[in-house]
């Protein structure tokens, strides 16, 4: 089961080092994350959402592979990989990966302008590590969907002095 984790915090570039951090600790197996966006709310209060990949982009670049290699057959690759790019990127922008947008955008609207919302869909996670790992980070939990004690472990854990302070 998947649990979902926001947290706000004063700029994009404190959310982003939080999710490279948490990155970091996916790759030493202490987490499992499923999806993780910095939603970020501009000067004049529209939120851009930086996600892991662009679902449009990476559905044009299949279309495109597989159009040609189908065209490759009615001996009209180009045709093919036209045809196949922009139904690979239709079909990419009608795609939704993890969480959803319309949510992060509407939780976005409660950070200040300049602010940014770090999302999380945490799959797995070994608690104690990875809290020890992000203590002191700073931030606000805005919304989650784990229990209170883990939740209140995860506000203790982002608001604490971390060790080398």
């Amino acid at each position: 089961m998947n649990d979902l984790l926001v947290i706000a915090f004063p700029s994009e570039a404190k959310a982003e080092e939080v999710r490279q951090k948490l990155f970091t600790m996916q790759k030493e197996y202490l987490i499992e994350l499923g999806d993780a966006v910095v939603a970020v709310k501009n000067p004049d209060g529209a939120v851009k959402l930086n996600q892991l990949f662009n679902a449009t982009a990476l559905g044009g670049v299949s279309g495109a592979f597989w159009g040609a290699l189908i065209g490759l057959i009615f001996m009209m690759p180009l045709a093919g990989a036209a045809i196949g790019a922009g139904a690979g990127a239709v079909s990419g922008a009608l795609t939704d990966f993890g969480i959803d947008d319309k949510f992060m955008k509407d939780v976005a609207d409660a950070i200040p302008p300049g602010g940014a919302a770090l999302f999380l869909l945490v799959r797995k996670m070994t608690t104690d590590k990875v809290l020890d790992g992000l203590k002191g980070v700073g931030g606000v939990v805005l919304r989650t969907s784990f229990d209170k004690s883990k939740e209140d472990a995860i506000r203790a854990a982002l608001s604490a002095q971390s060790a080398s302070a």
